[in-house]
């Protein structure tokens, strides 16, 4: 059965990971996942994550630049309802919120 899965995430950094090991550890292929801002405006999601972020010395400064204007949504098309336990699974270790079905 053919079904979409998707959830937000509060930094682009979560929707990043939980992409890689959708593709990485259960065989999605990237043509079925979607990546976007949850909004119109563009976004590196609500808080800020990653690069965005100070790091140990030797590093740059933290960035103030971020377009921290809203969630990122995650979705994923999937034609076999087996992988949808391990595709929530990954959303929930990366912290995604909203998850939904279509």
């Amino acid at each position: 059965m053919s079904m979409t899965l998707a959830a937000t995430f509060d930094t682009r950094r979560q929707a990043d990971m939980v992409v890689e090991r959708l593709v990485q550890e259960y065989g999605v292929e990237r043509t079925d996942i979607f990546v976007s801002a949850e909004g119109d405006a563009n976004s590196a999601g609500e808080t800020k994550a990653g690069a965005d972020t100070a790091a140990g010395a030797p590093s740059e400064a933290e960035r103030d630049d971020a377009a921290l204007t809203g969630k990122i949504s995650v979705s994923v098309d999937i034609d076999d309802d087996t992988v949808a336990d391990e595709i929530r699974a990954a959303f929930s270790e990366f912290g995604a919120r909203d998850v939904s079905e279509k």
